[in-house]
């Protein structure tokens, strides 16, 4: 099983929007996906009309006293489950610090789902802690959302550089550009300019897009409730270019 995760030290950038059309298009595309709601908002499990609760919370999750596959819910979208959000993931950190060896716990936690799923996808909670250097040790690829501005490049770098010194288990960490306004100029001279000649930048861009906000009054991703639209489209070249650097 593969483990993807859209991460940002900053909310509000566009990664719940990325993790759930992506894990859509997974399983549309025949991957056994699951979805991982690891924000303790639970925005991601609202899109999906699934309960953001877990029994026995986070911290029994974590010290792996729950059966995993007994929490995990469908969806509307065929071929994808969801392990929801629970509120008490806010505490996650304090949890981990308390176990051993903590930044391996994520994937001490996913391995039971090894041979059931093609893919996990890990829609992280905005921050840097315990519950996000056990997401990098966890995953295969790091999609990182950017606003397209210099400053959220240089905390692209940052971010780079951290998991660099930090992380043994080293996941391909991918950056692409969300919320882009064409109109902007700014926008469009960052955007045009910085995928060239480079691997860890996505040549796809998610624009914004009325049909983009709408998942939240829809309540299901984008790819779903309007698929031919051109935030549809987007998210299907970023799920081309993510499925080839995965050889999914």
């Amino acid at each position: 099983m593969k483990v993807v995760a859209t991460y940002n030290i900053k909310g509000g950038v566009g990664k719940t929007s990325a993790a759930v059309n992506l894990a859509a298009l997974a399983a549309a595309s025949g991957l056994r996906t699951l979805l991982w709601d690891l924000d303790p908002q639970g925005a991601a499990s609202y899109l999906f009309r699934v309960r953001p609760k877990v029994r026995g919370g986070g911290r029994k999750l974590v010290r792996g006293r729950s059966d995993i596959a007994e929490l995990l819910r469908g969806t509307d979208v065929e071929g994808l489950d969801l392990l929801p959000a629970d509120f008490s993931y806010r505490h996650m950190d304090l949890v981990l610090d308390e176990a051993g060896k903590p930044t391996r716990r994520l994937r001490k936690v996913l391995a039971p789902l090894a041979d059931d799923y093609d893919l996990a996808v890990l829609d992280c909670p905005p921050s840097i802690s315990l519950v996000s250097e056990s997401v990098f040790e966890a995953a295969d690829a790091l999609l990182v959302p950017l606003i397209p501005s210099i400053l959220t490049l240089r905390t692209f770098e940052q971010l780079g550089e951290f998991v660099d010194a930090e992380v043994d288990r080293r996941p391909d960490i991918v950056a692409f550009f969300s919320m882009v306004d064409w109109r902007k100029r700014l926008h469009r001279e960052v955007v045009q300019s910085l995928p060239d000649g480079r691997s860890d930048i996505a040549r796809t861009s998610i624009p914004a897009a009325t049909e983009v906000e709408l998942m939240g009054v829809e309540r299901s991703p984008v790819v779903v409730h309007a698929p031919r639209s051109r935030g549809a489209r987007a998210y299907a070249s970023l799920w081309a270019e993510l499925r080839e650097r995965l050889a999914l």
